[in-house]
């Protein structure tokens, strides 16, 4: 098969998989107090501005509500006495670290650092999923649950961070039964490279990767 032929096997197979009425766009933790001022982790804001993450997702999202698809935004809040929360492993320890000592916690309930980017809205038919605890939005919440009972088969990945969040988003679907989507230009894990070398070496042989000029002049095309 020559390329231009399998270009075309690819992107067929790609439009059968983003069907708009059993897709959703999920966005991972793009929030004011992930990737934005005040973060947890400067070195995650600064990938996430240089690669253009937001404006990519934020593309995507609205070619998605354009065509029909649900958009899903999966959110971390947490107290700001650190009740509930754990600190069993390297990341929490140091969200931990920081409340005690500076009184800071950078996804507050109810504080703009637990918003949305306004890029992203949200707008009134999206859906926003919170967790208290837990790496993964599918963790002890009910978004396997409202996806289902939305008809969604297909999961299409936008968000932080490729090094955790979004593996285990993209595993935890695919042992759940979805098939899932990952737009390599609305992802963003730190260092670059290292990201890069996950989606090409792990989460390629676990989604479909494609980027948000394909996926949105997929949706263009249908709507």
């Amino acid at each position: 098969m020559d390329d231009d032929a399998k270009a075309r096997r690819d992107r067929a197979r790609l439009a059968t998989l983003i069907d708009p009425p059993n897709t959703a766009v999920l966005t991972m933790e793009l929030q004011q107090g992930v990737v934005g001022e005040g973060a947890l982790l400067p070195a995650l804001v600064e990938a996430v501005a240089d690669a253009g993450t937001i404006d990519q997702a934020a593309r995507v999202c609205g070619a998605a509500r354009g065509a029909g698809a649900r958009v899903v935004h999966c959110t971390a809040e947490h107290r700001a006495d650190g009740a509930g929360a754990t600190e069993n492993c390297r990341i929490f320890a140091m969200a931990g670290k920081l409340r005690r000592e500076q009184g800071i916690v950078p996804t507050e309930i109810g504080t703009p650092g637990a918003a949305l980017v306004p890029e992203l809205g949200p707008e009134p038919s999206d859906v926003v999923v919170a967790r208290m605890h837990g790496m993964t939005p599918f963790m002890s919440t009910s978004l396997d649950q409202m996806l289902r009972n939305m008809g969604v088969t297909t999961i299409v990945a936008t968000g932080v961070s490729v090094n955790v969040g979004i593996l285990g988003l993209c595993i935890n679907a695919v042992d759940l039964g979805y098939q899932v989507v990952l737009v390599r230009d609305a992802v963003a894990g730190i260092p670059a490279d290292y990201a890069d070398a996950v989606i090409d070496n792990s989460l390629s042989t676990l989604t479909t990767v494609t980027t948000a000029d394909e996926l949105c002049a997929l949706w263009a095309a249908s709507a």
